[in-house]
């Protein structure tokens, strides 16, 4: 009996800090997978898939270079630096428009599901528990264009019957596939980061500030689901399980100790005396349809960016 022909992805950012996990899984599961990004900088070790470099402010580019037939796409390409000089135009022209521009190129084809990453921060922290009907309330730049491109989204699935899921989206973690990798910024991979190179560990506050966590692993896991059900809706992706940045540095200063048999300082912030308030991001709308349980990969992770680190420094 003949075989059937994979299903084709196309993986905006796909080679980026959350993209390149998805990549990497894509191409071990039966898809014919597709790269967009940039500028290619880096290549996935023992992957295959096929790269197609352009940018997606360039709508004329986009027609030419995504003349394929799609049967999903995950977007996970966006302008995130909000600490770079002119991030407010860049990103208006790559998260908002370049997504618009993306949309208006695959709704042309018949393409069966059109997966996008935003983020929680549209809600602006607004309330103690985070559900979707919560209010809309972006305070950045970051917030405001994704939100505008989940418009772009609706709008395409009135307009075009495109099918689609949006993904409001915490904190991922996980280790960076890439020795360049630019975000080591973030907050796990910046602790990691600070223990290695200074062997101590300095906070910026007093360590009480609290956020949802959630692996990339199960990121993953979840947008693969997604492909295959019906949902045309927005759904937050959280963990629900939220950490302390303390406990974050405490689980690395564990694993440096454990690593390297040396213990490293934590300094805090005592000058810091904000009472962080706990923000619950809700994903039972989301288990309703695509249960899964969120698993702690933190001392896996830490050890995986120590030893990335290591390879960085050779």
């Amino acid at each position: 009996m003949k075989s059937s022909m994979p299903s084709k992805i196309l993986i905006t950012g796909g080679l980026g800090n959350l993209g390149s996990w998805i990549t990497q899984r894509c191409t071990q599961e039966n898809f014919d997978v597709y790269v967009l990004t940039k500028k290619a900088l880096n290549i996935i070790e023992d992957t295959k898939y096929t790269l197609i470099e352009v940018d997606i402010v360039n709508l004329d580019d986009l027609y030419i270079k995504l003349d394929i037939d799609f049967d999903y796409c995950i977007h996970t390409a966006s302008y995130n630096e909000f600490f770079l000089d002119g991030y407010p135009k860049k990103a208006l022209e790559i998260n908002t428009l370049g997504t618009r521009n993306l949309l208006e190129v695959l709704a042309s084809k018949k393409l069966k599901k059109f997966v996008y990453l935003s983020t929680f921060h549209v809600y602006g922290m607004s309330e103690e528990i985070l559900t979707e009907k919560s209010p809309l309330c972006p305070v950045n730049d970051y917030a405001t264009t994704h939100l505008f491109a989940e418009y772009y989204l609706k709008q395409f699935h009135i307009t075009k019957n495109l099918e689609y899921v949006i993904f409001r989206l915490t904190n991922s973690y996980g280790s960076p596939m890439f020795k360049n990798s630019n975000k080591w910024y973030l907050v796990l991979n910046d602790l990691v980061n600070s223990a290695y190179k200074k062997e101590k560990i300095v906070l910026k506050t007093n360590g009480e500030s609290n956020r949802d966590f959630i692996w990339m692993g199960d990121v993953v896991e979840v947008l693969l689901k997604s492909l295959h059900v019906k949902m045309n809706d927005i759904y937050n992706l959280s963990s629900m399980d939220n950490k302390k940045i303390i406990e974050l540095a405490q689980y690395v200063q564990e694993c440096y100790r454990e690593k390297y048999n040396k213990y490293i300082t934590i300094e805090i912030n005592s000058d810091d005396k904000k009472v962080y308030e706990k923000t619950i991001v809700d994903n039972r709308k989301l288990q309703t349809v695509l249960p899964f349980e969120s698993k702690n990969k933190f001392k896996e992770e830490i050890f995986n960016m120590l030893n990335m680190l290591e390879v960085c420094n050779e």
